[in-house]
């Protein structure tokens, strides 16, 4: 038996590796379904560890710590008669289970290096929420495409690497090529919420703003709710809409498909992504919807009592809004505290964020302006993509405008911002 990647399976049962092959395909998609798959797979092979390692991982990206646990260390426990590089691969999730998120990339970079078609054990450290992606450096944009390239050759035109290639491209500003490969992918899978995902990014690095909308116009009605991108491909799509001044449509597409209590997306796309797009909407010029902050505020505070990477960069903008000095400055203290204690992968940047958010609701522009400038540089260490950091960005621009400083407005977006997107920000509409 062999997987989809030719490599070895230690199951006899067809069943279990059919189930199993098209529970990872769905995985690396971003499909649904990939709970039943595993679930048939296991039924139909119980002593089959790689299921239970497949399942454990799936778990951790919906933030079910417990049921993680379980599903891992049964996998760990089965993979003792499996083939040395199973037991590696279960070896890696393992290690991402219990947070070692640092020697998990170490040892893919050793098991791909002998077993670099196992895809899904590559597939962690991948895109901007991966190993790499939540490393805390400033060059991990660069680091991921050096990661990757080596491994082009073994993968051909396989549909999904081809996604994670061109998001590694779309990121150090190549967006052409990682059109291309994104085109490529859902020729091969149309459905494919990764290769949307991945070709939106494309779009938006290229300011073609319109042909997000006319793409996603096409492929977004017979999209999966279910999918785990099915929050953040809307985001992206109110977000295009934004940009091309449709403001209604936008809250719209927004509010039905990224709120809490309207996906079951993974809880910190829904919490960075509505926040994030409420702010938007209010650089833009659009009205401040108290209710749907409130709704995020209880989502938040139920899912996150922990901080958490990239969450932390956002954190701010709820309180913020909200008016919650206290909360906000507790808050402001504790990512303070853990950052220069080292406990969090992007040190105190979350913290200083935090702080902009709040002068910038108190109207103090040149305080928004003087934290934000020298921070630009290290932004990237929250994680994200490039269109999620320009949520900083356009607060910048905002603080800009608002204390009447258009010129540096202009003079920051020549020398700092490297692709000409538009700008939904009140008084200034293009970069």
């Amino acid at each position: 038996m062999k997987d989809r990647y030719g490599l070895k399976l230690s199951t006899s049962s067809v069943a279990a590796r059919e189930a199993y092959v098209e529970g990872i395909d769905r995985m690396l998609a971003a499909d649904s379904g990939v709970e039943e798959c595993l679930a048939t797979a296991i039924d139909a092979d119980p002593g089959f560890a790689l299921p239970h390692a497949a399942m454990a991982r799936h778990h951790q990206l919906y933030v079910r710590p417990a049921e993680a646990r379980a599903a891992v260390e049964t996998a760990v426990r089965l993979s003792a008669g499996a083939t040395a590089r199973e037991r590696q691969h279960v070896e890696i999730v393992r290690l991402l289970v219990a947070s070692k998120v640092a020697e998990a990339l170490d040892l893919i970079g050793q098991h791909v290096a002998e077993h670099p078609r196992d895809a899904f054990a590559l597939s962690p450290a991948c895109g901007v929420f991966g190993a790499i992606g939540f490393s805390g450096r400033i060059g991990r944009e660069s680091e991921l495409l050096a990661f990757l390239e080596p491994l082009a050759t073994h993968y051909g035109d396989d549909w999904w690497f081809a996604t994670v290639h061109a998001f590694a491209l779309i990121e150090t500003g190549r967006w052409d090529q990682g059109r291309e490969l994104a085109e490529r992918s859902l020729a091969q899978r149309p459905t494919n919420p990764h290769g949307a995902h991945t070709l939106i990014h494309a779009f938006f690095e290229a300011g073609d703003d319109d042909e997000a909308v006319d793409f996603l116009d096409g492929w977004l009605p017979a999209s999966d709710r279910a999918s785990v991108l099915h929050c953040h491909i809307w985001w992206h799509y109110a977000l295009a809409l934004l940009a091309v001044e449709r403001s209604d449509a936008a809250w719209e597409a927004f509010s039905q498909n990224c709120l809490p209590g309207t996906t079951t997306s993974p809880p910190i796309t829904v919490f960075s992504d509505s926040s994030s797009f409420m702010w938007r909407t209010e650089l833009a010029g659009n009205p401040r919807n108290r209710d749907s902050w409130e709704l995020v505020r209880e989502f938040y505070e139920t899912n996150f009592p922990q901080p958490i990477v990239f969450v932390d960069a956002h954190v701010g903008l709820l309180y913020a809004a909200l008016g919650e000095t206290e909360q906000l400055q507790t808050t402001i203290a504790l990512l303070q505290e853990l950052g220069e204690a080292s406990r969090l992968p992007a040190e105190t940047t979350g913290a200083t964020l935090a702080r902009a958010y709040a002068a910038f609701v108190d109207e103090k522009w040149s305080a928004v302006i003087d934290i934000l400038e020298p921070l630009i540089p290290q932004v990237v260490r929250i994680g994200g993509s490039r269109a999620q950091r320009d949520l900083v960005t356009n607060t910048l621009l905002a603080a800009y405008i608002r204390s009447g400083r258009l010129d540096e407005a202009q003079t920051f977006c020549a020398q700092v911002v490297d692709r000409r997107p538009t700008r939904p920000v009140a008084g200034f509409a293009l970069c």
